[in-house]
């Protein structure tokens, strides 16, 4: 093995009773032992021993790797999106004008800050235009194009927190009493996670609870092409996982390619790309605070409704001007780094050579 990316989460344990029923006798199980464990064959360790080059997916994961598998030299190399696929064809057509070559060389979007605030928002009018209206094609639910949008959608599972934003309904409903959201969710669960499944439900449930007040959809049968419209065409890009959970996560930096702004728990990625109230918005401590599960909960809490009512609102709707340089903020100080050109450099010349 050339190299092993490290998951956090999943941590791959296999018995060796059904390794040897798919393997036989061509490996025997006493040298596979020797790399995978005693008791049951564990993959990452199995990687960890049979791979030249280790590393982790953003900085956090590669430090918070350091700790649980020590003795081994792990190193780190962020993630990064492929910029033409994830950019809308409004954004791309204004980049193509104002930042040629910006497709090969994504570092030139640092120029962004060039473009006019009206030509930023424009480009989002036409890419939120393009995600009501995908949405009322899709389910008949007619959202307004006036009205501040918050996007989630990823894998569905439980260290996401997808409802993390209903914890307190009524604390959600005074925040919207500031200035009105909508909200928009996709993501499917893996077939056999039942839990998770349950908390989509929980998410249709919670919903209900809101209709009349604030309007909600749930996208079935989340695929990239979805995932494109919804990255480019809400105003917020929302991710609240569970620190340290989250290795990398990629969805935000897509959204930053079209100007969205994140909104995030300071995890993965985000950690090395935050600037606060510049680019974004970070919800909690960080995932080093000497803090309990409890309290960290709670402090992320009070932090997501009170950014979004005191700091977010206002902005998105009393200080336009002020909206848009954040989105361009977005832009320049995102897309400069945080893409496939770069990480792939950095495989070529650290790990494949």
């Amino acid at each position: 093995m050339n190299g092993a990316n490290l998951s956090i989460k999943d941590n791959f344990m296999v018995l060796y009773e059904d390794v040897n029923k798919l393997m036989g006798e061509e490996f025997p199980l006493e040298n596979i032992k020797r790399y995978a464990g005693n008791d049951n064959l564990n993959a990452t360790l199995l990687a960890l021993n049979l791979s030249k080059y280790v590393n982790g997916v953003t900085n956090a994961h590669m430090e918070y790797s350091r700790i649980l598998f020590p003795g081994y030299h792990l190193r780190g190399i962020t993630n990064g999106v492929h910029p033409l696929k994830w950019t809308c064809e409004f954004f791309r057509e204004l980049f193509d004008r104002h930042v040629p070559g910006w497709a090969n060389e994504p570092e030139l979007l640092v120029r962004v800050d060039e473009v006019s605030h009206e030509e930023i928002w424009n480009a989002h009018i036409k890419a939120n235009k393009a995600l009501i209206d995908y949405i009322a094609e899709k389910t008949g639910v007619g959202l307004n194009m006036n009205v501040l949008s918050l996007g989630f959608a990823r894998r569905a599972t439980a260290y996401k927190r997808a409802t993390l934003i209903f914890s307190d309904l009524n604390r959600l409903k005074e925040v919207n009493y500031a200035g009105r959201l909508q909200l928009v969710f996709a993501g499917k669960a893996h077939p056999r996670d039942d839990a998770e499944k349950h908390g989509i439900k929980d998410i249709y449930s919670n919903m209900a609870g809101l209709r009349g007040e604030i309007e909600a959809v749930y996208l079935d049968n989340y695929d990239m092409e979805q995932a494109a419209k919804m990255v480019s065409g809400v105003d917020i890009w929302l991710n609240t996982p569970l620190p340290p959970m989250e290795a990398s996560g990629t969805s935000g930096m897509k959204a930053a390619y079209n100007g969205v702004v994140n909104f995030s728990v300071l995890d993965g990625w985000w950690i090395e790309d935050c600037i606060e109230g510049v680019n974004g918005w970070a919800i909690g401590p960080s995932p080093t605070a000497p803090i309990g599960e409890d309290e960290r909960r709670r402090i992320e809490i009070k932090d997501l409704y009170n950014k979004l009512e005191y700091l977010i609102v206002p902005k998105f709707y009393h200080d336009r001007d002020g909206w848009r340089e954040i989105m361009k903020s977005s832009i320049a100080k995102t897309t400069y780094y945080f893409h496939s050109h770069r990480m792939m450099r950095r495989y070529a010349s650290e790990a494949y050579l």
